[in-house]
């Protein structure tokens, strides 16, 4: 941004701040929640200044800019509900995720076992949830050697699962 643009941005900013901060309030019913929207509206704004500013609608912009970043929280929030609460909620300090931790240790263990190609294709098909033909295309094969390489990987698995359960030093989580 040039000084000109910014000298100009600057007069905007404090010819139209309080009007702009009137209706930042009308959409969020917060002054603090006010005043952050209209900054994260004139950040954007600043962004795109040269190109508004040649529409002559800097204003307009600003506004829309703020009524979109308001519905997108409130969008936010209805999928995410705040709840109060007069105290935080305890944790448990004397849970123990060791069996996870042991779980997890394991699984790892288990896929550096396999060959790069059927771990890879475990980790994108089961870990990630990617369809077999997205799946395909990241790896560069087909979707025939997706379906064998996954089939052949999971077999590996049950099979390196039952040798570990057999061993003598095996002891069951939570046992």
């Amino acid at each position: 941004m040039n000084d000109e643009h910014e000298r100009e941005f600057r007069d905007f900013v404090a010819a139209r701040s309080p009007a702009l901060l009137r209706t930042a309030y009308l959409l969020t019913g917060d002054v603090h929640h006010a005043q952050d929207l209209l900054q994260t509206a004139l950040l954007a704004s600043v962004r795109h200044w040269s190109r508004i500013r040649r529409r002559d609608e800097p204003e307009r912009y600003v506004r829309r800019a703020m009524y979109r970043h308001q519905v997108n929280w409130w969008r936010a929030r209805a999928r995410r509900p705040e709840v109060l609460a007069a105290e935080p909620p305890d944790r448990d300090a004397r849970a123990d995720h060791s069996a996870a931790t042991v779980q997890r240790h394991a699984l790892m263990d288990l896929l550096r076992r396999l060959p790069s190609r059927q771990r890879a294709v475990v980790v994108l098909r089961y870990y990630e949830d990617r369809s077999e033909a997205e799946v395909a295309e990241l790896l560069g094969i087909s979707l025939g050697t997706v379906r064998s390489q996954a089939s052949r990987a999971l077999r590996k698995l049950r099979a390196y699962q039952a040798e570990s359960y057999e061993s003598p030093g095996y002891v069951r989580a939570g046992r």
